[in-house]
């Protein structure tokens, strides 16, 4: 990360170490008073966009769950919210990674250090020694998928099976960007939960609670106006010249399929060598753009420029992950993928 990219960079916990919760009111209403009959479904698909907390109202369910064993206790059926101190032993454990009731299945590295692009099947199948073993002490176990977009064919077959047949007091939480390609089978075996993007009141608020600063801190109102309700967009917005760096590429965007080859230089320049931060943001930018390009009323109007795009999304998705786990030069990247976007943007939109 470039000097001043990592002087400005803004560092936020992560969501299982996140104890507040902005602008969800309803999902976790829902959650609450369905642990509270005593009869929750055991499989809960909580969707929406990414980065707008779905991950952390997760954790904040599984948090609640584990510290309160007892859906019937007096403190459960009292409680108006999911909410457990950060200073009780539940929450410390889970925020270290340690709580041995709580599995999570997310990506992880591979031997040579390079984050995979996929969940395996050989980590899905933990959950299979996890919910045999011996019930602990809770009494309950938890499992959270971050996400189950990732999940590969062969793992998803492998969750699906324990979806099938769960344990008693089993809990599972599966989180996804796009739930509607979730398995059909995996969301018939769910409790869809919604969530839907914030507004820039609440996300300023809960960049500021994750990240440890004001309200009013630089640039946080103009970040959270620009991230389309999205805390992870904000935290990248805020980043460096990320904001400015959104502008530009936005601007770039918008004049497809003509390119600005002088621009591209800049803009590559721009995004320096090695700035991670920098690089977030672009490729957020980019995500967001080809997103809503997906979005039409029918979907049968335009198939082959529908099925192109997803093409390319994918492409431009594989070189950003390549570019940011072998820690490549970044104008190449650029060049790539305004060069495969201008191609699909000659397709007439429906």
């Amino acid at each position: 990360m470039s000097g001043r990219a990592a002087e400005n960079a803004i560092e936020a916990r992560a969501p299982r170490e996140t104890v507040e919760l902005f602008g969800h009111e309803n999902a976790e209403a829902a959650l609450l008073a369905a642990y509270r009959s005593g009869r929750i479904p055991h499989a809960w698909l909580i969707g929406g966009p990414q980065g707008i907390g779905k991950a952390t109202l997760a954790y904040r369910m599984a948090r609640f769950v584990l510290a309160h064993p007892d859906p019937a206790a007096a403190e459960v059926q009292a409680a108006t919210t999911l909410a457990v101190d950060a200073a009780h032993p539940v929450a410390r454990r889970i925020a270290g990674g340690s709580h041995g009731s709580l599995l999570t299945l997310e990506r992880t590295a591979n031997d040579k250090g390079v984050k995979r692009t996929v969940i395996t099947v050989a980590e899905t199948r933990e959950t299979i020694g996890f919910f045999g073993s011996t019930a602990a002490a809770e009494g309950w176990r938890v499992c959270i998928v971050d996400t189950v977009d990732e999940l590969n064919a062969n793992a998803a077959n492998a969750l699906l099976k324990i979806l099938e047949e769960p344990p008693q007091r089993s809990l599972f939480l599966l989180i996804s960007h796009a739930p509607a390609r979730v398995l059909a089978t995996i969301q018939s075996r769910c409790r869809k939960l919604p969530l839907r993007s914030l507004s820039p009141e609440n996300v300023a608020r809960a960049v500021a609670a994750s990240a440890g600063i004001g309200v009013d801190a630089p640039g946080l109102k103009e970040a959270a106006a620009a991230a389309e309700g999205s805390v992870a967009r904000a935290l990248t917005l805020l980043g460096g010249d990320a904001l400015g760096l959104h502008q530009r590429t936005l601007e770039l965007l918008e004049r497809l399929p003509q390119v600005d080859q002088r621009a591209l230089h800049a803009l590559g320049d721009a995004l320096g060598g090695y700035d991670r931060t920098a690089v977030a943001a672009f490729m957020d930018t980019v995500d967001r753009w080809m997103s809503e390009r997906l979005k039409v009323p029918d979907a049968n109007a335009n198939l082959p420029r529908l099925a192109r795009l997803a093409e390319v999304w994918e492409k431009v998705t594989h070189a950003a992950r390549d570019t940011e786990a072998f820690n490549l030069e970044r104008k190449p990247l650029v060049f790539s993928v305004f060069g495969l976007l201008a191609d699909v943007a000659r397709f007439p939109r429906p």
